[in-house]
């Protein structure tokens, strides 16, 4: 009785958020997305898929820790089809709990780097971050934090903003550079950034930014794209926090650490082909425009226009680490902060 009381409160869910005229697991022509998003531009993404495929979508929007859970609750009753969420390491997260089914789709592999999809195909990034620093030019200057290993030098010491290394671009980038150094070296690093740490670790990246603006911090590590909305902003109060500050792509050694936004066909679908038509729409130039445009990303595929403020970034080397390697690295990324402070 109680796994039928929680998938009957899913649908319902799912009728408030999307189309309201059928059951969500029940109906022919239906697509049910569980989405980490929250953009309005994903809501265009469905229209448009829609109009081209005639397949009403239905999502539900939650935070992809909430998804697992109510992924794992509806077992096999589950209505999802396809699952979104943002960094490969969330993502591994949702494959190791067996809560994805592998997709083979010649269109997704031709379409996504190898280095950016899962090598069974249990999920797909489909539009790419870069993990930089961001920094104050008046404090700090590029050669002085060009790399994310300067990060640890003496000479910032009482300059650095971070958010925790809980969330999980900072676990995959401490996922990344055990890969690059090894356990100990990335340990060391670790140990070291704390002790330049300006305050405890709080806040997202916007908030690291605009303390940097603030003139609390010289530098912390953001997502490229958070700069970019700054930039972008109607706000001019927003669009001068970002012309007081710069960004870094470490780009010497193995490159920029770069993650995915991506998905997955979830373990239970009741619409498998709807999913699979879901997801390589996602690939196209249209899919890919509507995925980037509000969130300020870099398309996955080759020769799709990039949204506008992009073009204010410079060219950067992206790492060439496979990113199966940043869930695999998680348990041990975050021993590693919480041995050496980082909260």
């Amino acid at each position: 009785m109680r796994k039928v009381l929680q998938v009957l409160a899913v649908c319902l869910a799912l009728t408030a958020c999307g189309d309201s005229s059928a059951p969500a697991s029940d109906a022919s022509g239906i697509l049910n997305v569980y989405t980490a998003r929250h953009y309005d531009s994903d809501r265009q993404l469905y229209e448009a898929f829609e109009t081209r495929t005639g397949i009403r979508v239905r999502f539900r929007e939650m935070s992809s820790s909430g998804l697992i859970e109510a992924l794992k609750a509806e077992g096999e009753n589950s209505p999802a089809d396809v699952v979104i969420a943002a960094d490969a390491g969330t993502l591994w997260q949702f494959q190791d709990a067996g809560l994805l089914q592998p997709v083979s789709s010649d269109t997704l592999n031709a379409a996504i780097p190898e280095k950016f999809r899962e090598p069974e195909g249990y999920w797909f990034g489909l539009a790419k971050r870069a993990r930089v620093i961001a920094y104050d030019p008046d404090r700090v200057s590029v050669e002085d934090i060009g790399e994310y290993g300067k990060l640890a030098e003496p000479a910032l010491e009482g300059e650095l903003c971070m958010r925790s290394s809980s969330n999980i671009y900072n676990l995959s980038l401490m996922s990344e550079l055990i890969e690059r150094w090894g356990e100990d070296d990335a340990a060391a690093w670790a140990e070291r950034v704390v002790g330049n740490f300006a305050r405890q670790p709080q806040g997202g990246d916007t908030s690291q930014i605009e303390s940097i603006a603030a003139g609390e911090c010289a530098a912390a590590i953001v997502n490229h794209y958070y700069w970019v909305r700054l930039a972008m902003s109607r706000s001019e109060d927003r669009r001068e926090i970002a012309d007081q500050t710069a960004l870094a792509f470490p780009a010497t050694g193995e490159g920029t650490h770069v993650n995915v936004t991506g998905a997955g066909m979830a373990a239970h679908a009741p619409n498998p082909d709807a999913a699979i038509t879901f997801l390589e729409f996602l690939t196209s130039s249209d899919g890919q425009s509507l995925l980037v445009s509000e969130t300020k990303e870099f398309p996955i595929v080759a020769n799709v226009p990039l949204p506008s403020g992009t073009d204010q970034l410079p060219d950067f080397v992206e790492s060439t680490l496979a990113l199966t390697r940043l869930g695999e690295n998680q348990a041990t990324a975050q021993t590693i902060y919480d041995r050496a402070g980082w909260n």
